[in-house]
């Protein structure tokens, strides 16, 4: 089934903690059912990039909301080949190492960079929904900040061993320990802050992906897709939220 059967393009959001599986996921689903590709948590990444690279101090607040409208950021949607430009440049190697790692949790803390790129998600979004079939959008906030109001809303967890080993493979000269420490870093930071991005709405399934293969989460979000697609193209807005609520009382029924 294609999400083509839709007036209005679909959203999926998916949203979790570094390493749970969001990028290889949404893609997937993105891929199978040609629907474009946002990766958010790269447009904080970029934004970190750049403050390094121009000297700015991401732990300095002040200095980031100041810059935080000077970078130019670009990103490509296409699933099979999601880009990041700044300013032009390809940076989609250079944001995925350890020192833009590093600096990323208090870079998208600023009220400032968060607008900014809040604001970019949101457009994105609405000119897939009105130019394609519509998107996955994939980060920490997307179902409670972002896109709030999307058809199909995922929440992916997994074990910490399991995120620092997906994490470690995606970062380049990474050590496994450092990666899993620096995610119990992020992962405190992001939960201990006032407008916290690791939450997780009640109108979300809850999604384990430890001892899942990337396949077997990929069909339970195209099973969501398609249902969520099949109801707005009969009219019922209320139907991806049953989708939903039935895959979550599925899950509960098989534990």
């Amino acid at each position: 089934m294609s999400a083509q059967g839709s007036a209005e393009g679909v959203v999926v959001a998916i949203d979790g903690p570094s390493g749970s599986g969001k990028s290889s996921t949404a893609k997937g689903v993105a891929s199978a059912r040609d629907l474009w590709y946002l990766d958010t948590g790269a447009m904080y990444r970029a934004m970190t990039w750049w403050m390094q690279h121009h000297g700015v101090d991401a732990d300095d607040a002040a200095a980031v909301a100041e810059a935080a409208g000077r970078p130019d950021i670009s990103m490509g949607t296409d699933p099979a080949a999601p880009t990041v430009h700044v300013d032009g440049r390809d940076v989609a190697r250079e944001i995925r190492t350890q020192q833009v790692t590093a600096g990323v949790s208090a870079v998208s803390a600023v009220p400032a960079v968060r607008e900014r790129l809040v604001a970019m998600q949101r457009e994105t979004i609405a000119l897939a929904r009105s130019r394609a079939a519509g998107i996955v959008v994939e980060g920490r906030d997307i179902t409670t900040v972002v896109a709030p109001d999307a058809q199909v809303k995922i929440y992916l967890t997994a074990s910490a061993e399991a995120r620092a080993h997906r994490r470690s493979g995606e970062l380049s000269g990474s050590d496994i320990d450092a990666v899993q420490a620096d995610l119990a870093r992020r992962d405190l930071l992001d939960s201990s802050r006032a407008d916290s991005p690791l939450t997780q709405t009640a109108d979300a399934l809850e999604l384990e992906t430890t001892g899942l293969g990337l396949d077997e989460v990929v069909a339970i979000l195209l099973e969501l897709t398609d249902r969520a697609v099949a109801a707005a193209g009969a009219g019922d807005r209320s139907g991806a939220g049953k989708a939903v609520g039935e895959k979550q009382a599925e899950g509960s029924a098989a534990r």
